[in-house]
């Protein structure tokens, strides 16, 4: 019975192979001076604006201003309610200041809140951001 099934399985892949003609048949015989290709580079186009380093680091935060930023999600003002409250007992000489987003996004809404933010952030030596997830 097992010879019969070698044989079955034989036969039909030799009926497959039948029915499509290899590389001499006429599918491979197709002309290929109508196929064009388009390459792509790998690299990407250039920044025209030159890349700035991230802002030096303090040392520490004693005796700094420090700001808080809270966005708008609802659980960043108790956090920020909190961190402010261990920065005071941290650093007791430290001036902490909180700002609140109520938008998603301060720096690209033209509003009374982006003035504000823009003053804030030139009133302090560092920020630290809260995300209220």
């Amino acid at each position: 019975m097992t010879g019969f099934r070698y044989f079955l399985v034989l036969g039909m892949f030799a009926a497959i192979v039948a029915a499509f003609p290899g590389p001499s048949g006429a599918l491979s015989a197709q002309d290929t001076s109508e196929i064009q290709y388009e390459v792509f580079s790998p690299w990407a186009e250039v920044d025209p604006i030159p890349l700035r380093g991230i802002s030096p680091r303090i040392d520490s935060l004693a005796g700094k201003k420090i700001g808080v930023f809270a966005n708008y999600k609802r659980a960043a003002l108790p956090i920020a309610g909190s961190l402010q409250k261990r920065l005071n007992a941290l650093y007791p000489d430290s001036e902490i200041s909180l700002f609140h987003s109520s938008e998603w996004n301060v720096t690209e809404i033209e509003t009374e809140d982006r003035d504000k933010f823009e003053a804030w952030v030139k009133g302090v030596d560092a920020v630290i951001l809260v995300v209220g997830d």
